[in-house]
């Protein structure tokens, strides 16, 4: 079971991280629904927005059912801040958004950004963490290896880090549970 939530869990979360490019079309290009009836259209994109929201609010709450693994004082040899580090790329997502002329090459564009965003380590960057609360952190622990933190905690000094429950996305990536 610990897998098929794990899974689910990525493909979420590489849809939290994705689905503003569909949005942002949609608010450029209506194609999904031209509007409802009576209802503004400021209303209904600010709908749309929402939903991704909402699925990056249940992808925190489903992150608990992922592995627990904790990091004790002197596990983290280096952090680093990484919030501003994928901002560009993100905002290259609404950039793109605006230059797809039509609905194929919305749908042909999606399907390949949604592929490589699922294999990369970079999926879990998603702007909307940072609505909540979260920051990111590139992490360099006491062995070597470098992974990926998201955490609602302000870290400065790697010797004084201590994560109690960090829960276990794949084997680069973790989202700190308070």
């Amino acid at each position: 079971m610990d897998r098929v939530l794990t899974n689910l869990l990525r493909v979420l979360l590489t849809f939290n991280a994705t689905s503003l490019l569909i949005v942002v079309y949609q608010i450029k290009d209506p194609f999904l629904l031209p509007a409802i009836d009576g209802v503004p259209r400021y209303l209904f994109n600010t709908g749309l927005l929402i939903v991704p929201a909402l699925l990056t609010c249940f992808s925190i709450l489903l992150s608990s059912g992922l592995g627990k693994d904790q990091f004790v004082k002197g596990d983290v040899a280096s952090i680093e801040y990484a919030n501003n580090s994928f901002l560009p790329s993100y905002l290259g997502y609404f950039f793109v958004a605006l230059s797809i002329p039509n609905l194929e090459t919305l749908v042909f564009v999606y399907v390949i950004l949604f592929v490589f965003t699922y294999f990369s380590q970079a999926l879990y960057f998603n702007p909307l963490f940072l609505i909540f609360g979260y920051k990111f952190y590139n992490v360099t622990t006491s062995k070597g290896s470098v992974i990926f933190l998201i955490s609602k905690k302000d870290f400065r000094v790697p010797s004084d880090i201590a994560i109690p429950d960090a829960r276990r996305i794949n084997g680069y990536t973790f989202l700190e549970r308070r």
